[in-house]
């Protein structure tokens, strides 16, 4: 099984290495500390601040090779790839729910970077999925828990 391509933009590709750096050049060395202060204490068979430490070693550990991974398998969205005729992967896209007649600005990004709470969406998520390809003016139907939800195309840009 060959692994997933994680596609990033320019800024998303930034962030996954600042924390990568952080995690290996910082945080590695915080926990390694915390693990050396908790054996101090004795007896690390019912040490909670050990157990806490080396829980979050695994976790940064962890962390660390995902990260690895998904930059090694990394293809990144040049901004001049992006097209303003049809959205795509680096699209920033207004969209306009119709029932309701309220505008939202969603930036399509791949999964590594979606990050709802800054309007970043999935190319994978229901609304990324229903209007990837589509032009401005087009109208799609997203489906939701709710049940569906009409939205206009309203302006394409990146």
């Amino acid at each position: 099984m060959s692994e997933k391509e994680v596609i990033l933009t320019q800024e998303g590709l930034k962030k996954l290495e600042e924390e990568l750096e952080n995690l290996k050049s910082v945080k590695r060395r915080e926990v390694a500390e915390r693990i050396k202060i908790a054996i101090g204490y004795g007896d690390i068979s019912e040490n909670s601040e050990y157990e806490d430490a080396k829980n979050e070693q695994a976790f940064i550990e962890g962390r660390i090779i995902t990260l690895e991974k998904m930059l090694r398998n990394a293809r990144i969205i040049n901004n001049d790839e992006v097209d303003t005729e049809t959205v795509s992967i680096g699209s920033i896209v207004t969209l306009k729910d119709v029932e309701f007649n309220d505008t939202v600005e969603y930036t399509i990004v791949g999964t590594a970077e979606s990050d709802p709470s800054q309007n970043k969406i999935s190319n994978e998520s229901p609304v990324g999925r229903a209007i990837l390809g589509k032009k401005k003016g087009s109208q799609v139907d997203v489906s939701v828990p709710a049940g569906i939800i009409q939205y206009q195309i309203i302006d394409i840009k990146k």
